[in-house]
């Protein structure tokens, strides 16, 4: 999967979208709303239309199908906001409780669970991958803390372009663990381990596994007892049949192929407007099977789950201090010092903690600024425009910019 936009360059979740029409997708019956959490609420503090209308705009630009937006601070509260549609077919418009795919967002959450495992001392950050998963080529060199910290060097199995191929003419190819692992392993170790940054889903497949091996359970149950059911994100899930969504949500649309998007580099000027002139309408890609993310981006969610979230994540509500402490220790992800910088499992952009997301049909971003104690995140049914830019990544940059930069 591509970097995203300036802001969140090498925070995404790096799961690719599928292709291929499909037909409108089947939901599954949704529970009520979070007991004992209201609802986000929706006041209109001062900056609201302005920021309305800049979200339009960029939205028009990038030609994105639905947007949910949410800004909480201590001076404005909560201010939500659901924009443009949530089904192309329908016309019918998006609303604040649609769930949408959240993308690598679940590997803050896989993290989360690694970390409390640690404490449970059934494992160390500095122990080698290899007393877990012997069969991980350098794995007597790479550490937990390098899985988690995007620094093990292992090839990243979306950017094989084969896997990117099978995406593209059989989306709905169902994959295992094993199965993903075994592309990543095809390729040779990408540098030496703990030498430098590079973004991998690789890593968070195999701590999805060392979760069950450590545990005896299921992905799905550890994140469902472990980080759903204490914070009450009663609209969370790792689902097992990928190709359905709980209702309500939105439809997920996808201009670009696979290995378009592999390929192609973010488009300005007259190539990005003669890539939007050719792009045509996106495609429904709501059912397609998206197995092959699972730990490294399957949770779908919503609105009021990410809000619970965030803050939850970037302050170690579910962490002792020590372990927090230790989430918190980045190295940046370019080579400027003062730019992105990736904890274990969590992102630092500007002041805020917290991750992206991408994945078949949808882009998100989730994050919380520990000095303003401010919230954002937004949710789209879109995961790359015409011009392969990141939807949810520029509206967040317009956020920022509009609302918490002088």
């Amino acid at each position: 999967m591509r970097s995203v936009g300036a802001l969140l360059a090498l925070c995404t979740a790096a799961a690719l979208v599928t292709p291929a029409a499909v037909a409108d997708a089947a939901g599954t019956t949704g529970a009520g709303r979070h007991a004992g959490r209201a609802p986000a609420a929706s006041a209109a503090p001062p900056f609201a239309a302005g920021l309305t209308a800049d979200l339009t705009a960029e939205m028009q630009r990038l030609r994105v199908p639905g947007a949910i937006v949410a800004v909480r601070t201590p001076q404005w509260g909560t201010w939500t906001t659901a924009l443009g549609t949530s089904d192309l077919a329908t016309g019918a418009p998006m609303a604040l409780d649609n769930h949408m795919r959240i993308g690598s967002i679940t590997k803050t959450m896989v993290g989360t669970v690694i970390l409390q495992l640690v404490h449970d001392k059934l494992l160390t950050l500095d122990e080698a991958v290899s007393e877990l998963r012997p069969e991980v080529p350098n794995g007597n060199h790479i550490t937990i803390r390098e899985l988690l910290q995007m620094t093990s060097g292992l090839f990243n199995y979306t950017e094989d372009r084969a896997f990117n191929e099978t995406l593209d003419s059989a989306p709905q190819t169902q994959w295992t663990p094993q199965q993903v692992l075994d592309i990543a392993f095809r390729h040779e170790p990408c540098f030496p381990p703990g030498t430098k940054y590079q973004y991998s889903n690789t890593n968070t497949i195999l701590l999805g596994l060392i979760i069950e091996q450590l545990t005896q359970h299921s992905l799905e149950q550890e994140l469902q007892e472990r980080i759903f059911d204490p914070l009450h994100l009663a609209h969370s899930s790792l689902p097992q049949d990928t190709t359905r969504m709980p209702v309500p949500y939105a439809h997920g649309y996808q201009f670009l192929t696979n290995i378009q998007s592999l390929d192609q580099p973010v488009l300005t000027g007259d190539a990005a407007a003669l890539a939007d002139w050719k792009a045509g309408n996106p495609r429904d890609v709501t059912r397609v099977n998206t197995s092959w993310a699972w730990a490294a981006g399957g949770v779908v969610s919503d609105l009021d789950d990410m809000l619970a979230w965030a803050p939850a994540l970037a302050t170690g509500t579910l962490l002792p201090p020590e372990l927090q402490r230790e989430r918190l220790t980045f190295v940046p992800t370019t080579d400027n010092p003062d730019g992105p910088a990736y904890g274990l499992a969590i992102a630092r952009i500007g002041g805020f903690l917290g991750h992206t997301g991408t994945l078949s049909g949808y882009q998100s971003f989730e994050g919380y600024d520990p000095v303003r104690q401010a919230t954002v995140v937004v949710l789209v049914n879109l995961n790359q425009s015409p011009d392969a830019s990141t939807p949810a990544d520029r509206l967040t940059m317009r956020i920022v910019a509009d609302l918490f930069q002088p």
